[in-house]
Order: structure tokens, then C-alpha cells, then sequence
């Protein structure tokens, strides 16, 4: 009786977690995508604005690209097509030429100290671009509520569904706040500190823009190159509306508050790690003091 009680709850357990397995399987290859697309311009960051001093942030940041990558090739290759056919052969080649011009303007004429590169503004224009796919995972919590619907086990949504999701957003999320804090940086740097706060808060306002293009309209980053017009019709014509404004509203609102929230996380976790000696033989010289003077009483 007891055996069969025991056979009776392994296979139960075995069919969950086989039943959990197929749901986190079913969600690697979009969430791989968007992942990818949303660590782009952290990646970007590092070469624009602030090379990081963790070599484990450089590291990890490559090995998640290659990681979200892979699962997601098939994908790319296939935008990477559609994109070569939209925007015809011509294009491709002038891209190209353009591109190698570039990079020999930057490397014979632009090499004075202070003067950034046309590459660099090339660069930067791709970051802005990107940018919207990283606090994009937000929105992707509409999949967890499509799977939760269509009747999932409460024990999978709670033990693979909503911990995979979490993992998921607060990776696009961190990307996001790494991205625009070393932007900061880079300001900060170049002696306009004063208009951090302005860049954050025009950021956030893009990237809700974006969010909502993304979510509702269904338009790509790429579509900036190979659908421009209908994209420009939409910003001008479609974004008025009262609906628009306030999803766009609600959507700043939220990216700005986990931001600011986030970002505080990670300036702590940064000076936790990458606090200078001195202060830490402060610190502990006055605990030391400290120490001595409770005794003392």
C-alpha cells in the first residue's frame, strides 16, 4: 500500500516537472530573443560611455549575448534577411561604403582628444534605438497571464513559471538601468552633470514611446531603417489619442519608478563591492574607537 502511495506521488511529481520543463521550454526562444535585443545597448554602453571595472560584468555581459543569442540565430538570420530585402542591394552596399568611410574619417582626421567620432555617433544612434528593448520585458508579463489562463498547474506557474519570468524582466531591467547610468556617467564626465536628471527623464519618455510602438503597434527597432514613413505617419497621427497618452503616461511612470528604485540597488551593491581601502580602514578604525569607548564606560 505504501509502495503504491509512493509510485502514485512520483509520477505525479514527474509529471509536473515534466509539465514544468515543456512551459520554460516553450518560452526560451522569444524570451532569448528579446533578451538579446534588450542587452544590445548595455553592451553599447560599454564602449560609448563607461568600460565597468568588474571584469565579471564584461564577461557576464558577453556570455549572456552569446547565450541569448544562440537560442535566437534562426530568428536573426531571418529579421537580418528581411531587413537586406526591404531595403535592397543598393542600400546594403551604400551602408557598407558608408560604414568603412566612416571608420576611416574617425581613424585619419578625428583623433584630437575630445572630439567624438562620427562611429561614435553612430554608435549612440543604434543605443538610442535599442534602448526601448530593454524595460520591453515589462510588458512580456502579458505570456505569464496567456499561460496562466490556458490552465497551467498552480504548483508550475509558482515553481518554473513566475521565477523564469522574474529572472527574465529583472535581466532586461538591470540592462537598462546599467545603460542609462553609464550614460550618466559619460555626462558627468564631460562637465554636464547638471543635465543628468533631464537625459534620465527624456529617456524614460522615448522608451515608453517605444514600448508602446513595440507593444500595441508592433513595430521593430529596424523598422526605423526599412519602414520610416509608416513609422513617422504613426508617431504623428496615431500617438495623439487619449488611450496612447495615457498608456505612454503609465508606462514613464513605471520605467521611471523601477528605475530610480533599481538604480539605487545598484549604486549600493557597487559601493559595497568597489569602496576605495581608505574608507574601509575608516571604517574600521572607528569601530575600533568605538569599541574602545564602550569599554572604557
Amino acid at each position: 500500500m505504501q509502495a503504491q502511495t509512493f509510485n502514485c506521488i512520483k509520477l505525479s511529481v514527474m509529471a509536473l516537472i515534466i509539465e514544468a520543463l515543456h512551459a520554460m521550454g516553450h518560452n526560451v526562444p522569444w524570451m532569448s530573443w528579446n533578451l538579446f535585443l534588450g542587452l544590445i545597448p548595455l553592451a553599447l554602453s560599454f564602449w560609448l560611455f563607461r568600460k565597468p571595472r568588474s571584469r565579471w560584468l564584461i564577461w557576464g555581459t558577453g556570455f549572456l549575448l552569446g547565450a541569448t543569442f544562440l537560442p535566437s540565430m534562426r530568428l536573426f538570420f531571418f529579421y537580418l534577411k528581411h531587413i537586406v530585402q526591404d531595403l535592397g542591394k543598393t542600400y546594403v552596399l551604400g551602408a557598407i561604403a558608408i560604414t568603412l568611410a566612416l571608420m576611416a574619417v574617425d581613424i585619419w582626421v578625428l583623433r584630437q582628444r575630445g572630439v567624438r567620432s562620427l562611429r561614435w555617433w553612430a554608435g549612440f544612434l543604434a543605443f538610442i534605438a535599442f534602448l526601448p528593448n530593454a524595460p520591453y520585458v515589462l510588458t512580456d508579463i502579458i505570456h505569464l497571464i496567456r499561460q496562466i489562463q490556458e490552465g497551467k498547474s498552480v504548483w508550475v506557474v509558482t515553481l518554473a513559471l513566475i521565477p523564469q519570468y522574474l529572472v527574465f524582466m529583472l535581466a532586461g531591467l538591470e540592462a537598462y538601468v546599467l545603460s542609462v547610468m553609464n550614460l550618466g556617467y559619460y555626462l558627468k564626465q564631460q562637465g554636464w552633470g547638471k543635465f543628468v536628471l533631464v537625459t534620465e527623464l527624456t529617456i524614460h519618455a522615448l522608451s515608453a514611446i517605444g514600448i508602446y510602438l513595440g507593444r500595441f503597434i508592433r513595430f521593430n527597432t529596424w523598422d526605423i531603417l526599412t519602414n520610416p514613413d509608416a513609422l513617422v505617419n504613426t508617431v504623428m497621427n496615431d500617438l495623439v489619442g487619449k488611450r496612447p497618452v495615457l498608456v505612454m503616461v503609465v508606462t514613464f511612470v513605471v520605467i521611471a519608478s523601477l528605475y530610480w528604485l533599481m538604480k539605487q540597488v545598484s549604486l549600493g551593491i557597487s559601493q559595497r563591492f568597489y569602496s576605495s581601502p581608505s574608507q574601509s580602514e575608516l571604517s574600521a578604525d572607528s569601530a575600533t574607537s568605538s569599541e574602545s569607548i564602550d569599554l572604557r564606560f
